[in-house]
């Protein structure tokens, strides 16, 4: 292991970022999970202080890290068919499977997106020759941007490289790309389209997210597209990005989604949610570019 000392400071547009979010995005080579351990371990100083990584940092705010480069997301490549949506030299948008993890954690480190991922993106190389732990640090490692629920279908973006990943992430972080998911629910509306509002927060005890007072204000915004046999098809906007939005949001106005037995759906083949169109800057033009993944036929009444 060689460490190294990298010196930040936090530019101007990316006050209020978490540090945990900040440090993914400016090395997006190295899994989440050992630069959140570089944080407990008091491998990171923010303003000359060691820190938690839930704290929001502020424009000019300077960061000192001790960090071993060579670490990577230690992924195992796995040959996983893929629903490729557009790819180029840049980006590739995929259409996540559900009950695909997004990727590895402690308890399930084969199967996932990244994974197969990492096997797509060095395929040829794979070919050409046996890759063994020798290769393994001059694999391509996909940069993971933004994340889906396992349950969850739909579009997801990757970045090929650190610089194409510090990019995209920055739209992420400002709030400049538009999503939008299909979810089959319970009941029906009284209303076409409208807005839900309210505070999520975790539920230690229950190690749950869900609606709670002193949580952070969360916004929805809701289109029927169809309603039947009581059950609505839902075009859902999450304005905001907390975990689980959309299943809390649907529940909490009596309208749970189909499948989340948990939040009071009815018992199904999958989660009836999909991640339906996704709009973002491309990173090398920096033109519009906008992709869309059909509504799934488990979705159909």
């Amino acid at each position: 292991m060689v460490t190294e000392k990298r010196e930040l400071q936090v530019t101007m547009g990316l006050g209020h970022v978490r540090l945990d979010d900040y440090l993914f995005a400016r090395f997006g080579s190295l899994s989440r999970m050992y630069l959140r351990e570089l944080v407990k371990t008091n491998q990171v100083l923010v303003n000359g202080e060691y820190s938690n990584i839930g704290i929001k940092l502020r424009a000019n705010d300077f960061i000192e890290i001790t960090v071993d480069m060579s670490r990577g997301t230690a992924m195992q490549p796995e040959e996983i068919p893929l629903d490729i949506i557009y790819e180029d030299g840049s980006i590739i948008v995929v259409n996540k499977l559900a009950g695909m993890l997004v990727h590895p954690t402690h308890r399930d480190k084969n199967g996932t997106l990244l994974n197969a991922l990492a096997f797509y993106l060095n395929k040829e190389q794979f070919e050409k020759t046996d890759a063994n732990a020798e290769q393994e640090n001059n694999l391509a490692r996909p940069g993971l941007v933004h994340r889906l629920d396992k349950e969850t279908s739909g579009l997801m973006v990757i970045a090929k490289s650190v610089n194409i990943h510090r990019k995209l992430a920055r739209e992420f972080m400002k709030k400049r790309v538009e999503k939008r998911y299909i979810a089959l629910v319970e009941g029906t509306f009284r209303d076409s389209e409208g807005t839900i509002e309210s505070s999520i927060g975790r539920f230690a005890e229950r190690k749950m997210w869900d609606i709670k007072e002193d949580g952070k204000m969360s916004v929805t915004r809701y289109k029927i597209i169809d309603s039947s046999n009581g059950r609505t098809l839902l075009q859902l906007e999450p304005v905001t990005g907390r975990t689980n939005q959309l299943r809390i949001h649907c529940a909490s106005v009596g309208h749970p989604i189909i499948g989340d037995v948990q939040r009071g759906g009815r018992e199904f083949e999958r989660l009836c949610l999909h991640a339906a169109e996704l709009k973002f800057k491309h990173p090398t033009t920096n033109e519009p570019v906008a992709f869309a993944a059909s509504v799934p036929s488990e979705f159909q009444f």
